[in-house]
Formats: C-alpha cells, structure tokens, sequence
C-alpha cells in the first residue's frame, strides 16, 4: 500500500505566495573586511578571503614565469608569506627582459635608455 504525504502548508517560496524581504547574510564580515585591507596595503597582490575554506589568498600581480599563489589562515601569516614570496622572487626578477616603449623586448643594455 503506498501512503500518501499530508500537503504541506505553503510557505514563502512557494508559488502564489507574496514576496518578502530576506534577511541578508554576510558571512565572515570581519575576515572579508581584512582580505579587502590586505589588498588595499599590497598593491602587488590580489587578496581575497575564502569563504568554503576559511582562509586568506594572495595572487601575486606581477609577471612571472608561473601564477604565484599564497594561502594562510591568519591575516598575518598571510603577510608573512607574501613577505617571503617577494624576497624569494627577487632573484628571478632580474631575468626578466624589461618592455620597451615601442612593445617587445629591450635588451638589458638598453632598457635604461630613455
């Protein structure tokens, strides 16, 4: 014998109902106002706060030979990373070729050249 559900009372999304106003949510506010601080403070970077994850990220905005990603739990220790990212970097910078005015490539000869 197949038993049947009793019918639901309608509730507000339902159809034929009137639209009401939901509260909104902001999760993690305080840690998403310090991604957003963060990425004010380091203009090389993209900082963001991750929600599913609860951790901080930075994207380094420069050129580099591979995307440069940095994860932390704490604001701080994001910082920390990034500090140590940049100085790690450093070294590699300059085998970078620098742009010329005219697009392309200059030769490190020239660059400095106006």
């Amino acid at each position: 014998m197949i038993r049947r559900q009793p019918a639901r009372a309608p509730g507000r999304h339902r159809n034929g109902q009137a639209h009401t106003k939901v509260y909104r949510r902001l999760w993690d506010g305080p840690a998403r106002a310090e991604a957003e601080l963060l990425d004010q403070t380091w203009p090389g970077w993209s900082v963001l706060y991750s929600l599913g994850n609860r951790r901080f990220y930075a994207v380094a905005a420069w050129p580099a030979p591979r995307p440069l990603i940095v994860e932390d739990d704490t604001p701080e220790g994001l910082e920390e990373r990034m500090r140590e990212a940049e100085s790690a970097f450093t070294w590699y910078a300059p085998l970078i070729p620098p742009q010329s005015r005219h697009g392309g490539t200059a030769s490190l000869a020239y660059a400095a050249v106006p």
